[in-house]
């Protein structure tokens, strides 16, 4: 599917009007629920097929974020062969008690991949979770950048973004 299809397609999905309260802290008018893109199969695999080619190479861990991430990483998994491992917000007070679930990852090229982006705030405590248990990560994949400062938050703790669609590439596909 061309790129601007499935930004129409998405934005048409996901993107809702009203007032909601972001991760980030933030209120905004405008919301981009990724159940509803992630819960469609056709839809999902349209995005982790636009989002594969996106990973750098030499990467060994797709590490899909608690709980938005984690169909996506899973989906661009199967497209790529790329081992995913599953990063909870915190660890689990039970159990194996860990925060990363599944393959290892110590001394790993690990990629994070998330659904929306706002702030990064997600990212980047994620991101030093698994820098803890020492794996290497430098890069963040999403499939939205709300372009609302996340990019640049990211860069200053040392991770690059890119994403499948800004916010402003959703709007225009949609005509909005």
């Amino acid at each position: 599917m061309e790129k601007d299809a499935l930004a129409k397609k998405v934005y048409n999905i996901a993107s809702i009007r009203g007032e909601f309260l972001l991760r980030s802290g933030t209120v905004s008018d405008q919301y981009f629920d990724k159940y509803r893109f992630e819960s469609d199969p056709n839809l999902l695999r349209a995005i982790a097929e636009k989002m594969a080619p996106m990973i750098p190479a030499g990467t060994e861990v797709l590490a899909g974020l608690e709980m938005g991430g984690i169909p996506v990483a899973t989906m661009v998994s199967q497209l790529t062969g790329i081992p995913v491992c599953f990063v909870r917000k915190s660890a689990k007070k039970y159990g194996t008690c860990k925060f990363a679930e599944g393959i290892d990852i110590e001394h790993k090229k690990v990629v994070i991949i998330e659904d929306v982006i706002t702030s990064g705030g997600q990212a980047i405590l994620s991101a030093t979770d698994l820098r803890q248990v020492h794996a290497n990560v430098e890069h963040v994949i999403c499939v939205i950048n709300r372009e609302e400062g996340g990019k640049e938050k990211l860069a200053t703790a040392g991770l690059q973004l890119q994403a499948v669609f800004t916010r402003s590439e959703l709007e225009s596909a949609a005509g909005v």
